[in-house]
């Protein structure tokens, strides 16, 4: 019979670790080897002797750090099999942004799957979720609430339309702002997306690497003031803030959070997580013995299941 080691990925100070095959996964610190999920920046950091990721995620870490050290990178391809010590690992699309990725970690015949951030909407912007059966799930719990649900994404994107103003879409700068100039370009054709330059270098390895063209133009205040009030302009969190006093706009701001949605003209829910049913279902679908939370609140997950399924929080490793 296999047996599942309790400690087999641990939360620590720097990330998240696996002693046996004496790797990290997105780690915050410096470490000596580190496999990162996806490129966002509560995963991914510079500064390790080595990082493993993606070809998507390295090409967004490079434009995101200046001095990353080409020595350093190893690109590892989705269904590409690696190994640390004894532990064989495979990344597997997660669904979230481009290039994000699932970690199936196979020891002594048990299989741990690391989720990182994931969806199972369709995105056409990034690879489709993969499923694929583990005994260990370790997953995100970000939106693990009964109450949390996605809406529509069609609906949500809809709400703009015939709005006789222009419109500031505050959304973050990777992986959102390309999904929602796709959605607009396919549900809003009659829109001009604008995009703020912190977002166009991200756009470009979207056009590179990703699956569908967007179209979209550069934020210039030429572009923004003439012609029909009909731009979509995406700007980033810091910069949606520091115009809460903007004219002659209508204000929204894509996002899961419901508190990201006041002070706002349109509310606007659009999650590129899972929210509570997508995680029962993901959960039925990968069959796990146990499940093991990150990344929000696992309580009420546990007390759903607590009849059923073993589900706990990660073990923290103290230090």
């Amino acid at each position: 019979m296999l047996q599942i080691i309790d400690d087999f990925v641990v939360r620590c100070e720097a990330g998240y670790y696996c002693r046996y095959g004496d790797f990290y996964i997105d780690a915050m610190r410096p470490v000596p080897r580190n496999i990162v999920s996806h490129a966002h920046g509560d995963h991914a950091t510079t500064g390790h002797k080595l990082i493993i990721a993606t070809r998507a995620t390295l090409a967004f870490m490079r434009n995101k750090f200046s001095r990353l050290p080409e020595d350093t990178l190893r690109e590892v391809a989705f269904g590409e099999h690696f190994k640390f010590g004894e532990v064989d690992i495979t990344l597997i699309p997660a669904g979230h942004i481009l290039g994000s990725a699932q970690l199936l970690m196979i020891y002594k015949g048990v299989r741990y799957l690391y989720t990182g951030d994931y969806k199972m909407q369709e995105d056409p912007t990034c690879e489709q979720i993969e499923i694929v059966k583990t005994d260990v799930l370790i997953t995100e719990t970000t939106f693990a609430n009964p109450l949390t649900k996605h809406p529509d994404i069609k609906a949500e994107i809809l709400k703009m339309k015939d709005r006789p103003s222009n419109i500031m879409l505050g959304c973050y700068v990777l992986g959102k702002a390309q999904r929602l100039t796709a959605l607009i370009n396919k549900y809003l054709p009659e829109r001009e997306v604008l995009v703020h330059f912190k977002m166009h270098g991200v756009h470009k390895i979207y056009q590179e690497l990703g699956f569908v063209p967007l179209k979209y133009n550069v934020y210039n205040r030429k572009l923004m003031r003439e012609g029909e009030p009909n731009k979509i302009y995406l700007v980033p969190p810091l910069t949606f803030n520091s115009y809460f006093k903007a004219k002659n706009v209508i204000k929204a701001f894509a996002s899961g959070w419901e508190r990201l949605q006041k002070h706002n003209d349109i509310e606007l829910y659009i999650s590129d997580h899972v929210d509570w049913d997508d995680l029962l279902h993901y959960i039925e679908l990968v069959h796990p013995k146990q499940v093991w939370t990150i990344h929000g609140d696992g309580r009420a997950l546990q007390l759903f299941f607590a009849d059923s399924l073993t589900v706990r929080d990660i073990i923290r490793l103290k230090e």
